[in-house]
């Protein structure tokens, strides 16, 4: 049984109204709620998963977060990109343990510290952006989940170029991404993938058309993903009457290398027919 100890980063959620509260366990701290107050060292040796009780004996659970609730919970000052939003980039970024990932737009955090999440001790995030005040509060939100030590933290506007090279992923967060292209393509490997996330068609429109007139970027794509919850009461399952109907477009394309003989062809999307063989088919 996993029994939390100091030092332990926990998610503790109200069993009324889902009200979440993260935090790290610390001996002699505690929390305070609208629904009364917890001492961490009651729960410290508390199983993961337990009922605690406030000192006016309203009830939480005792929860380890996970990246969807560090993101969710996380104290900002600012729109952060939601999880659902998140997961795809990271998975369209290719990032895995190990990769060394460029963002363009600190903000609060959010994406920084799901990266940072998967990116693991082997990999690192750089992150950039032009407000000082915004990265002191994503440094606090990564230091309480653990995460600092995989983040550099660097106040600069990301059109005046990166300090890093051969870079597995470029994500651009920020009001004119376009500006900010060539600084991407020298930063990232052969290969590599840029993403990008923007809240309006004039802005998709703008970095689609700067990423095919770009001949180090090829395999151009913009997307956008709807989520749609569902009240989970057995007697009446159906959707949730209120949902986010949009949150941005997302941009992704490739860092490729100008051909230097042949017909000077840039492949676009459509041109892309990706064909697997398996190990069996091949014999």
């Amino acid at each position: 049984m996993r029994l939390a100890q100091a030092g332990d980063v926990v998610l503790l959620v109200s069993q009324k109204d889902r009200k979440g509260y993260i935090r790290r366990l610390q001996p002699g701290a505690q929390l305070h709620t609208q629904r009364g107050h917890l001492s961490h060292d009651d729960l410290i040796g508390q199983p993961i998963g337990a009922t605690v009780f406030t000192h006016l004996g309203f009830p939480f659970y005792l929860l380890r977060p996970t990246t969807d609730d560090l993101v969710r919970y996380l104290r900002r000052e600012s729109q952060i990109i939601f999880p659902k939003d998140a997961g795809y980039i990271i998975m369209k970024l290719g990032i895995q343990p190990g990769s060394q990932v460029i963002e363009a737009g600190t903000g609060s955090g959010g994406l920084t510290l799901a990266l940072a999440t998967i990116v693991g001790d082997d990999g690192h995030v750089y992150s950039y952006d032009v407000r000082e005040d915004m990265q002191t509060l994503a440094k606090r939100n990564l230091k309480q989940a653990g995460l600092g030590h995989r983040v550099a933290l660097k106040c600069r506007d990301a059109a005046q170029g990166f300090d890093e090279t051969e870079v597995d992923a470029v994500f651009l967060d920020m009001l004119i991404p376009w500006e900010a292209l060539p600084a991407a393509r020298n930063a990232l490997r052969g290969g590599g993938v840029i993403g990008c996330l923007v809240p309006t068609v004039n802005q998709l429109m703008s970095m689609v058309a700067a990423l095919e007139a770009h001949p180090g970027f090829a395999f151009v794509e913009a997307e956008e993903l709807i989520l749609r919850g569902y009240k989970t009461i057995p007697a009446r399952i159906r959707p949730e009457d209120m949902m986010i109907g949009h949150t941005g477009y997302l941009i992704f394309g490739r860092a490729v290398l100008p051909p230097t003989t042949g017909i000077q062809e840039k492949p676009t999307t459509h041109d892309v027919g990706v064909e697997v063989e398996d190990e069996e088919s091949a014999r």
